[in-house]
């Protein structure tokens, strides 16, 4: 039976599509995460991340998840209550503090972060691993964002390849096959992912919130 173009069509809109359903509440279990109970509360019902200083911490901790993800879609909104402090969203990323026998400086991370925070929004920097690996121009700063209020972020990890997006805005797109600093290590293919409480600042808020989570590298 041959069957016209017209009725290809019409059997290709009304077959049922296989849309893969996204990894959010497994990623936002909280027996996948950890890091200081003073500092971090998660509410997975409403997809929630809120860290809060009362004083400063002297060092920059962060909201630990346990599995390690390679490719992967992550967005969430963030705000800075106030505008005020530092924060970001590690990505492909090891705890050091595992190393450290007296335990002073609890969940503390390295590897590449998508900056929050005044100047920095939407950069990637290499927390403890040499620095700015690419920084978001001011003119894309000033254009995209909305200091005091919720932004939202949009972060893609493919291969070396790593976009992130503010408020719609691309802030970085490009491939990133090493690290910064004198070593040019290659760039980690997988690793944590972890929310920041920055270090330097007597009180600061930042809420994480409407967080969405796509595994692309689950088999």
């Amino acid at each position: 039976m041959r069957l016209s173009l017209l009725s290809v069509v019409a059997l290709l809109l009304i077959a049922p599509q296989v849309v893969r359903a996204d990894d959010t509440d497994d990623f936002l279990k909280p027996d996948n995460w950890e890091g200081r109970t003073d500092i971090w509360k998660l509410d997975p019902k409403t997809k929630t991340v809120i860290g809060e200083t009362m004083e400063d911490p002297k060092y920059n901790t962060f909201f630990c998840s346990k599995k390690k993800y390679s490719d992967f879609e992550l967005s969430f909104k963030v705000q800075l209550r106030d505008a005020v402090g530092n924060s970001g969203a590690q990505i492909r990323s090891e705890r050091t503090d595992k190393n450290d026998p007296a335990n002073k400086q609890p969940f503390k991370v390295r590897g590449p972060q998508v900056d929050v925070g005044k100047g920095y929004w939407g950069s990637l920097y290499g927390e403890g691993v040499g620095g700015m690996m690419k920084a978001s121009s001011a003119d894309a700063i000033k254009k995209a964002v909305k200091e005091t209020e919720f932004n939202e972020y949009s972060i893609v990890a493919k291969g070396t390849k790593i976009t992130i997006k503010i408020n719609g805005e691309t802030m970085v797109d490009q491939d990133f096959p090493t690290l910064p600093g004198k070593d040019a290590k290659d760039a980690p293919k997988d690793g944590i992912i972890a929310f920041q409480a920055h270090a330097g600042y007597p009180k600061m808020r930042v809420e994480f919130k409407d967080i969405k989570f796509k595994d692309l590298g689950k088999k």
